[in-house]
């Protein structure tokens, strides 16, 4: 989703920091290496951030009950565990936290295992708008206002 990754106006996070080889297939048919390269390694469920730090997040949690760790799709997007209510429920909460008040938060999620709806029931915050995209519009981009 990012233009440049390395824009100095922004800040990755992920809970993994690993390099994959991803062996030639129908995605990659030469192959290719899969760099997971966080600005910061760290959790959404615990970020080490003051309070009120950031005008604007992207919260892109993985979206995938997946119990493969050697999958692709694994590799690319990390995964979901069995907790995964509680899981994005603190990610909500923690997001707030971090975000400064009238900043914005804007939510990726993409429905190929859980519903928006279900998502949604997770945050007591309520959205300003949303726009669903790709080939069978399953990815959702929502946008929050903190009050």
């Amino acid at each position: 989703m990012w233009f440049d990754k390395k824009d100095n106006r922004a800040l990755f996070m992920d809970i993994r920091k690993k390099d994959y080889i991803i062996k030639p297939n129908a995605a990659y048919p030469k192959g290719t290496l899969l760099k997971i390269s966080p600005d910061i390694i760290g959790n959404f469920t615990n970020i080490k951030e003051p309070n009120n730090s950031f005008w604007h997040i992207v919260f892109d949690p993985p979206h995938i009950l997946q119990k493969k760790p050697n999958a692709l799709i694994t590799k690319q997007y990390g995964n979901l565990n069995e907790n995964w209510r509680e899981m994005l429920r603190q990610g909500f909460k923690e997001c707030f936290r971090v975000l400064k008040p009238n900043g914005t938060l804007i939510f990726k999620w993409n429905e190929c295992s859980i519903p928006i709806k279900d998502i949604l029931k997770l945050t007591d915050q309520k959205p300003l708008y949303g726009h669903k995209s790709g080939k069978k519009m399953n990815t959702h981009w929502i946008a929050f206002i903190k009050e």
